[in-house]
């Protein structure tokens, strides 16, 4: 399973449990101007000929050997630049849990660079935990940086500062099975791009395979996981989760309405869902990688799930922007560093992920190795790059794929603007459960009624959390 995907069944169990208590409820930020001053050096990069020792976690553990030879082999070549950096690294599957890493927020004993999601950021604020590193990240040091999605970034800051780097990132879009398709008398190099034609092409596989107990599309209801996918999909037709200003819902309106409206009619007039939905996370690609279902919405981490867990082939799986077309959904992770660090603990740090993580045909853009070491090359992922770094990126990709890159173009050349998961998200997910469910588990739901009851609901926790 993806790291991503760990942390969206632990978030589901958190969220009616411990919520997010202690400093990371507090109501207003501790002290997050920064570590110790850094002075006028900050923006430049560090000296080769200084002896600083940093921890970092997310180092990949023993059972994926691939990996951490790689990890390993890469603190050996950074070393090659930087030789008096010692990296102390620390084995961490997953990344990071949701509860302990509350925890060590409030004990402040993490790294001293370390892995959070970009939804981490406010958490990590209110425990007073993140170095401000706006001052330390430029060109210089960081040099693809005016190629990174400003979308990606403005996640990580925070008043204006900055405080992580990117990673990873996933960016919502539609999944297709292409041999079903192909078997429906679909186009697979032509998936739809709105909610009309996911209707006509779900119905023409339902009509065409259903007999094979082969449905058109599925979805999710429950877990937090029809929440997060109806925010998905109302992106993607140009709605928003909440307003601006992070203090009201503004989903109630015809955008959303017309989403529900065309999952209703799938459901109940077509018949091209599943009479049950998907109810965990793990229901929709298990349906996807076994062959049962045309289309889903989901994130390219799913792909290597189906393919590496439930035997789905690369070449049949492809992949389309989020129906619509308007905005997309995205999260991801990143490295975030500690408040106590030094500045020359700081510089390095950035050195580190840059290295590993933002530098083109290296660390994790060492697409000949990784082809080597029989890892998938071609995937849709990590999608953080613009201009002339990302026909970089893909260029080198393209020519060492393991694997169809042509099935993501439609995706990959959609360069579908982004939008980050709402404040209170898991909570809102929750609430928005409750809508998906009423549409795909009743054929006479009220779907002004749901939206209206959820609205109501979601202003109350939004405005307890101000």
């Amino acid at each position: 399973m993806s790291g991503i995907g760990y942390r969206r069944l632990v978030a589901v169990a958190l969220v009616a449990g411990i919520g997010l208590t202690g400093a990371a409820c507090s109501d207003s930020k501790k002290d997050d101007s920064g570590s110790k001053a850094a002075g006028s050096s900050a923006g430049t990069p560090l000296d080769p000929k200084t002896k600083v020792t940093i921890s970092v976690d997310c180092e990949p553990p023993t059972t994926k050997p691939a990996e951490r030879k790689q990890w390993t082999d890469d603190v050996a070549e950074f070393n090659k630049t930087y030789p008096n950096v010692t990296v102390k690294s620390k084995d961490a599957f997953p990344c990071e849990d949701p509860a302990k890493f509350t925890a060590m927020l409030q004990a402040g004993s993490e790294t001293d660079s370390y892995y959070t999601y970009m939804t981490d950021l406010q958490q990590v604020l209110d425990a007073g935990q993140a170095a401000d590193i706006s001052a330390y990240v430029n060109d210089r040091t960081v040099p693809n940086l005016k190629d990174i999605d400003p979308g990606v970034l403005g996640v990580l800051k925070d008043g204006g500062k900055l405080y992580g780097l990117p990673t990873s990132n996933y960016q919502m879009g539609l999944i297709y099975n292409r041999k079903i398709f192909q078997d429906a008398g679909l186009d697979p190099n032509k998936p739809p791009t709105t909610w009309d034609e996911v209707r006509q092409d779900a119905k023409t596989i339902q009509d065409k395979l259903g007999s094979k107990g082969i449905n058109g599309y599925m979805d999710n209801s429950a877990g937090n996981q029809g929440g997060w996918h109806l925010v998905s999909e109302m992106y993607g037709v140009g709605s928003k989760a909440v307003d601006d200003s992070g203090q009201k819902a503004a989903f109630n309106n015809d955008q959303t309405k017309s989403v529900l409206q065309s999952l209703h009619d799938m459901r109940w007039t077509d018949k091209s869902m599943p009479a049950t939905p998907g109810l965990q996370w793990g229901d929709v690609q298990k349906a996807m990688g076994t062959g049962k279902i045309g289309m889903y919405v989901g994130a390219p981490d799913d792909i290597p799930l189906v393919v590496q867990q439930y035997k789905a082939k690369f070449e049949d799986i492809g992949m389309a922007p989020i129906p619509g077309g308007k905005t997309a959904l995205f999260g991801g992770a990143d490295y975030m560093f500690k408040k106590s660090d030094t500045p020359d603990q700081i510089k390095a740090g950035i050195a580190w992920v840059n290295f590993k993580f933002l530098t083109l045909e290296k660390g994790q853009f060492n697409y000949p190795r990784n082809k080597t070491d029989g890892l998938p090359v071609g995937l849709p992922q990590p999608f953080f790059f613009t201009g002339a770094s990302k026909a970089k990126d893909t260029e080198t990709k393209t020519a060492n794929a393991t694997v169809p890159v042509e099935n993501f173009k439609t995706y990959v050349d959609a360069q579908v603007p982004v939008l980050p998961e709402p404040p209170n998200a898991q909570k809102i997910y929750t609430v928005l459960d409750t809508v998906m469910s009423g549409v795909l588990t009743n054929k006479n739901a009220d779907i002004s009624k749901l939206l209206s009851t959820a609205e109501t609901q979601v202003n109350s926790l939004l405005a307890a959390s101000q």
